[in-house]
């Protein structure tokens, strides 16, 4: 099962995301569950990253495990807002069709994920 921790603040901005565990729907390296899950959120990472004015922390190093989490000025709210929005809609959207394999929660508050500063913070 992959579980999905996506945090977007009361605006709708992005604000961080997690990822861990894997879908299990097909054999190692043929997985579309997986593999849908990995582009949208590696994608969204890239992305963020050539954005000028968006400061993204991540990783996405090792099977099973991502994470990002983001800083921002102000001016980059919207493309933040289109960012987020798609990145919801993809991971929900795949969610829905294949429940057993995927879970999503979303929350307003990012506590952070893994080795990111937030969860550094938390712990």
């Amino acid at each position: 099962m992959i579980g999905i921790d996506l945090a977007l603040d009361e605006a709708g901005l992005l604000v961080g995301c997690g990822v861990q565990g894997h879908a299990k729907a097909g054999p190692k390296g043929s997985d579309v569950v997986c593999a849908a899950v990995s582009v949208l959120t590696k994608t969204a990472l890239r992305v963020l990253s050539l954005q000028e004015g968006i400061q993204v922390q991540g990783c996405a190093e090792e099977p099973g495990v991502f994470w990002m989490e983001l800083e921002y000025a102000p001016q980059e709210r919207d493309f933040l807002f289109a960012i987020g929005m798609f990145l919801k809609e993809g991971l929900e959207a795949v969610a829905t069709e294949y429940p057993n394999h995927c879970i999503i929660t979303t929350t307003t508050e990012w506590r952070g994920y893994y080795g990111s500063k937030a969860g550094r913070q938390r712990r």
